[in-house]
């Protein structure tokens, strides 16, 4: 047995650490967090002092043991979590689960996995930082709090099963805001005028623009006129020398931003991946908001620039960091090995590790050297002056490894490349062609997951470990989508000066296509309604971003943090209790205006299932009607003329092949009806647009795309791509196709292959069923366990023998026991009445009721 223990967070780093230090260590992993704030319950006494209950989860029992096991048999163990709160904590848990003791426990941080930095690690151990505990302990604590309590707020007021959370609210405002804010803008039209000149040099051209745009087309018409006969000079020319300087090295912040917009990556996937790059030794830490670098990485940056580009290309350069709450003491993102250029691993890992060394060297290498050129053309005609800019690179510096892209969409407004022939002070210029085009103002863009990033850390909210779980949870929570959306076409005037003539031609261009950006859904725009009205502070920027400088203050140990919970808390539960009372139910309806047909008031708002609209009231004598929204409709956006056409759905077309065809819009979006078949009409294609003939086109694609592709056992295997996936149906049984078959060419050999998996899985499955009951008891992941209905249930300890139920006493257990051990689990499991009531009581007010009973 090795004398020294070493615990880490993951598997991949524990295979890594492993390598660098002898036989008296044995590298372990607890994967990740060992125990959590128990679940179905608060875990938080607020009455004594915010003391929390922990658990270990199931998963976790087979390892806490045998580290426990491990633990005890060793003469030291060294805890070895990441440096940052949350692994302080691990550490902490870990030292409280397993029983350590503190003259046989040492904590070791470091910033990269190699060996040297492991080996100073052990030679500079510490003992675990409470303050860094304290601090995580007060996120999860108030984030527990802020989401208990106001969950089930948004039950009672809103619609079952919605979720709120304190950063996630404040992610989803600043989407929801910046969407109204372009929904709101009035777009205004300008002409520009561009022009091309030539010098005496017929091959040579100056490119030249009018610095200021005219507001109508018939004062840019008359500008063109004007110089239709004018002669042009340069009537000034100036060249100056412009440098620029590299950008530092990455944060986790800017890490996700530029590869967001270089490789397209979500901000989950970047950290996904660059946790790879780290725990494989390849770079350091990526949970950080320093732009320093170490000495030591410095000079081998310095060393790796002059060996490859000369003296020339190097220029050392140390970085401050400007954002709250930085922790200096840590670096940026690095290559651990600068002479690494590449690495072995995924395409995804490849392509990460590429743009960190490139920025990272880039930040200590020369800036670029240009000269830039600026010259005014004098127009005879007239007083204004064009503008023509060039720009000549004289020194690449830093370029020749890495540029930093830009979030600016404005591509009209851009800066060009633009290289200027050489020319002089009262130079005369010939005119090739002039343009005036009508160009529109733009409105605020939209966040993609790299600008709302960037927006929450110039506001102070959230941490570098908050960012890529933040903008996950709104998107699952279905208070935010990412997604492609089309542009509309639309006109616009273009006036050309050629030859002395002038031709005016309408042209068109799409407008408003949108790429990977984030748009708020009705349920999140109501949801973010309804917390502005009521929980003003939960969704103020300003209190957010204070709330994370006190737990900065907590982690400095210059703040008590019981004291900080005890502060937001109270007032923060006094705001639920009283919305509760007092605050009317939320659906975001809007009033349209009236149906010319029934003269009854049309609305659109938030309905059980989803965005709908209505005609009428519930006290109207008749019933009200009701009418899903489209997809590409919004309660906050949909016009009246827009919501009266969703009620000419479903309507009815001839029947096909004897069976009657109808199309309308359910749930899961618009179909053609075709008998008793629902077939899904494709995304984007308007369901008030189909007739007969592209009805029976798409009924005719489905029998094509549901026609048997084999036979198993004389019983057809149909092939489709669902939610999660490609996958072969048969027997009414859904099978995934792994991406190690080739689903679009699959043989007999591979259908027989995944069915027979599938087969044997099912039967392994079960180890009694109750269909009618909706009752089983399944093999898990984890074990055996209970499923009713939805639910998925533990099982107990076995009454009779006060231990776990052995297979023979499953596979014999009674439907009554089963039952006795669903209700000790959901008292009100069979009572029909219990379970209607249940559903009508307010769930918050339970809720609220536990908290205030722990406070007396």
């Amino acid at each position: 047995m090795a004398k020294n223990l070493l615990i880490v967070e993951s598997p991949a780093k524990a295979k890594t650490i492993e390598g660098y230090l002898g036989k008296d260590f044995l590298v372990k992993s607890s994967y990740g967090h060992i125990r959590d704030l128990v679940k179905g319950d608060m875990g938080i006494d607020i009455s004594n002092n915010f003391t929390q209950t922990y658990e270990v989860p199931a998963d976790k029992k087979q390892v806490v043991a045998e580290l426990k096991k491990l633990a005890k048999d060793a003469e030291m163990v060294w805890l070895a979590s990441d440096e940052d709160r949350e692994g302080e904590a691990i550490s902490w848990h870990l030292y409280e689960t397993l029983g350590l003791k503190e003259n046989k426990t040492k904590r070791i941080v470091f910033h990269e996995i190699t060996k040297p930095a492991i080996l100073k690690a052990i030679e500079t151990p510490r003992t675990i930082d409470y303050n860094l505990v304290y601090a995580q302990q007060a996120r999860r604590v108030l984030d527990r709090l802020v989401g208990f309590e106001l969950s089930p707020v948004l039950w009672k007021k809103i619609k079952p099963s919605l979720s709120a959370g304190r950063v996630q609210s404040v992610a989803v405002r600043l989407i929801v805001d910046r969407e109204r804010e372009y929904n709101l803008f009035k777009t205004s039209a300008a002409y520009k005028i561009t022009a091309q000149f030539n010098t005496s040099n017929a091959r040579e051209l100056v490119k030249a623009e009018l610095p200021y745009r005219f507001e109508t087309e018939v004062e840019a018409e008359q500008f063109l006129k004007d110089c239709i006969s004018a002669s042009f000079d340069i009537s000034s020319l100036e060249t100056k020398p412009a440098k620029r300087n590299p950008a530092a090295p990455f944060t986790t912040s800017t890490l996700q931003q530029e590869a967001s917009r270089k490789l397209g990556f979500s901000v989950s996937r970047t950290m996904q991946v660059a946790q790879r790059l780290y725990e494989s030794g390849k770079i350091t830490y990526m949970r950080t908001d320093s732009v320093n670098l170490s000495e030591t990485a410095i000079q081998a940056a310095a060393n790796e620039i002059k060996s490859a580009w000369g003296e020339k290309y190097l220029h050392i350069r140390t970085y401050k960091t400007k954002s709250a709450g930085a922790q200096e003491a840590h670096e940026a993102i690095r290559p651990t090995y600068f002479n690494h250029h590449s690495v072995s691993g995924d395409s995804s890992e490849q392509r990460l590790y590429e743009l960190i060394w490139k920025r990272a060297i880039a930040s200590q290498m020369s800036e670029a050297l240009f000269e830039k050129t600026t010259a005014h053309i004098h127009v005879s005609s007239r007083n204004e002056h064009l503008v023509a800019e060039g720009e000549v690179l004289k020194f690449d510096g830093f370029l020749k490894v890495y540029l930093e892209s830009s979030d600016d969409e404005d591509h009209d407004e851009a800066e060009n490349d633009n290289m200027l022939p050489p020319l002089s002070k009262g130079q005369q210029l010939s005119l090739k062609e002039m343009n005036a085009t009508e160009r529109f103002s733009r409105p605020p863009s939209r966040y993609t997951e790299a600008s709302l990033v960037k927006k929450l850390e110039e506001l102070g909210i959230g941490r570098p470990s908050t960012y890529a779980p933040t903008i996950s949870t709104i998107q699952n929570r279905g208070y935010v989508i990412k997604e492609d959306r089309d542009g509309k076409q639309r006109s616009f005037t273009s006036i050309l000066l050629v030859n002395g003539a002038l031709k005016k031609q309408l042209k068109t261009e799409i407008t408003g296509a949108e790429k990977a950006k984030l748009f708020p859904t009705d349920i999140g725009e109501v949801v973010n309604d309804f917390l502005v009205e009521h929980f003003k502070d939960i969704v103020n920027f300003n209190f957010t971003a204070n709330v994370e400088k006190e737990f900065d203050e907590i982690a400095q140990g210059l703040q008590e943090w019981t004291k900080m919970l005890h502060s937001f808390y109270t007032p923060f539960h006094q705001e639920v209790e009283n919305t509760l009372e007092t605050a009317d139910r939320a659906n975001g309806e809007r009033l349209l205006g009236i149906d010319p047909l029934s003269g009854k008031n049309v609305y659109a708002k938030i309905g059980k299932f989803g965005p709908l609209v209505q005609i009428g009231q519930n006290e109207d004598e008749e019933k009200p009607k009701y009418a899903s929204l489209p997809k590409s409709q919004s309660v906050a956006t949909i016009t009246l003329e827009d919501a009266l056409q969703q009620f000419k759905l479903p309507f009815q077309l001839e029947d096909y092949k004897e069976k009657e065809v109808s199309v309308g819009v359910g749930r899961f979006g618009p179909y053609v009806k075709w008998g008793e078949a629902f077939i899904s009409i494709p995304k984007n294609e308007d369901p008030l647009s189909i007739d007969r003939d592209r009805a029976i086109e798409i009924i005719n694609e489905k029998i094509t795309a549901d026609a048997p592709v084999a036979h198993y056992q004389n019983l057809p295997v149909t092939k489709g791509t669902g939610r999660f996936g490609p996958f072969i149906k048969w027997n009414d049984l859904f099978i995934n196709v792994p991406k190690a078959y080739n689903f679009n060419n699959l043989s007999d050999k591979d259908i027989a292959e995944l069915i027979g998996k599938k087969i044997e899985k099912e039967a392994n499955r079960f180890i009694q069923q109750w269909p009618e009951q909706k009752i089983a008891i399944e093999n898990g992941r984890w074990g055996p366990f209970i499923r009713f209905g939805k639910e998925m249930l533990k099982l107990k300890k076995n009454p009779v023998s006060n231990d776990k139920y052995t297979p023979e006493e499953l596979a014999d257990i009674s439907l009554e026991e089963v039952k006795r051990l669903i209700i000790e689990q959901v008292p009100n499991a069979f009572d029909v009445k219990a379970k209607t009531s249940t559903k009508k009581k307010a769930p918050a007010k339970t809720a609220t009721k536990k908290a205030v009973v722990k406070k007396k």
